[in-house]
């Protein structure tokens, strides 16, 4: 107990004088977790308090034009900005190119005309149908309207258009299902449609209530610090590679090895105490990166970091994804000939790891073929785990499938560090 307990002090001495080190392990969490949070709480923000900018073009002097404009302001997504019927569709651009506005609408100027024919065309396929229509010649001219214009900036992103092009459509079918009532009520009754019924027959939709799934049964909605302080967390957990890695090498390339070899010990001494040493400090930074979601993101306008019903969960945990990034630090250590290698494998393999293992990318987005890639990933299991806790609210008995994965991982990590280091002779 002794040399462990002395190998350990040796090791937070030789940790303590390693600054580059020490910033990756509590600078770096820290910095991604306030930015990566601020900027995907933002995101949310602007999706949510209308100011999306959109510049619209009503080039249709019609009543549908005006309703058009009126349904997409209702949508509340948009923060509208009108312009000039008279301007050119370049002129429009050059706005947008000059961040005015991120996207544009443009509505022709015989909306309203082709649109009046296309739901009179409607009403009355929709009468013969219904065995009130007897006059054969239906016509239909919606082939011929002209299309609404959308442009949008380069910079938006697939998804994001595609939420755009949703609400617009909504916008659009509100004014078309207007019209097409108005015509099938004129022709049943050879009277305007009143606006009272046609306020009740727009606006008879049935609600939606939305319930995040939770294994507590709470309906707390995760926010984005639920989601990020937990990934970036176990993000900074796995560099430790750069000074563990590092460490590991130095030892083999100065002879500490050999030296240990002459003493009545075993190196595997040394390497539970880095175990034990490192699996400190990663728990170190868990406590802060969340102590710091809970107390400093409030204050500076972000959403506070609830932290699980379950504090024991949290705690085993992080316990065992520090214990997998440890382990996996000192492999590359034993494997890698210079601490260059050390440094450049391990910090290339963790964003590797990231990324198929839903840190950059969520692991629903993954395509299929990556399935088997991300399950390997140690981050993804991690990443399951925190998630289980944070956003689902469950408790450790919860997570159990996904610490097992994890756990299998870290025993396959540290048998391999094992063959490592009688291949080479170190024990």
């Amino acid at each position: 107990m002794f040399k462990l307990w002395s190998t350990i002090l040796k090791d937070m001495r030789i940790l303590t004088r390693d600054r580059l080190g020490l910033v990756f392990m509590f600078v770096m969490p820290i910095v991604l977790a306030l930015v990566i949070t601020a900027v995907q709480n933002s995101t949310f923000e602007m999706l949510n308090t209308n100011t999306v900018p959109m510049l619209i073009c009503n080039r249709d002097t019609g009543e549908a034009g005006k309703q058009m404009q009126t349904a997409i302001e209702k949508v509340g997504m948009f923060s509208l900005k009108q312009v000039t019927p008279n301007v050119t569709d370049k002129e429009i651009s050059d706005r947008m190119h000059s961040k005015d506005a991120v996207i544009a609408i443009i509505i022709p100027a015989d909306f309203t005309q082709k649109l009046k024919l296309k739901a009179d065309a409607t009403a009355k396929k929709a009468l013969k149908n219904f065995g009130m229509q007897t006059d054969a010649a239906v016509t239909n001219d919606s082939s011929q309207i002209q299309p609404i214009t959308l442009l949008y900036h380069p910079v938006l992103q697939e998804s994001f258009r595609h939420s755009i092009q949703g609400a617009l459509r909504s916008a659009l079918q509100v004014v078309q299902n207007k019209e097409v009532l108005k015509s099938i009520y004129f022709a049943m009754n050879e009277t305007a449609l009143p606006d009272s019924l046609e306020q009740d027959l727009i606006n008879s939709q049935i609600g939606i209530v939305e319930i995040p799934v939770s294994r507590d049964g709470s309906r707390n909605i995760p926010n984005a610090s639920q989601h990020n302080v937990p990934a970036w967390t176990v993000f900074a957990m796995f560099f430790i590679v750069i000074s563990l890695g590092g460490s590991v090498v130095r030892e083999k390339l100065n002879g500490s090895f050999v030296r240990l070899k002459t003493l009545p010990t075993n190196y595997l001494v040394a390497l539970i105490s880095k175990q034990l040493s490192y699996l400190f400090i990663t728990f170190i930074q868990a406590a802060v990166v969340f102590s710091m979601g809970i107390w400093l993101f409030p204050s500076m306008g972000l959403p506070k970091l609830n932290l699980p019903a379950d504090i024991t969960g949290v705690v085993i945990v992080t316990l065992i994804c520090g214990w997998c990034a440890v382990s996996y630090a000192i492999m590359i250590g034993v494997f890698a000939k210079t601490q260059e290698q050390a440094n450049g494998i391990g910090a290339v393999s963790i964003v590797l790891m990231a990324a198929v293992g839903g840190l950059l990318v969520p692991s629903f987005a993954m395509p299929a073929s990556f399935t088997f890639v991300m399950k390997l990933s140690p981050l993804h299991w991690c990443l399951e785990a925190y998630y289980g806790l944070f956003l689902e609210g469950g408790k450790l008995k919860d997570v159990i499938l996904n610490i097992i994965p994890l756990l299998g991982i870290t025993l396959a990590i540290q048998l391999i560090t094992l063959f490592g280091l009688k291949r080479k002779n170190l024990i």
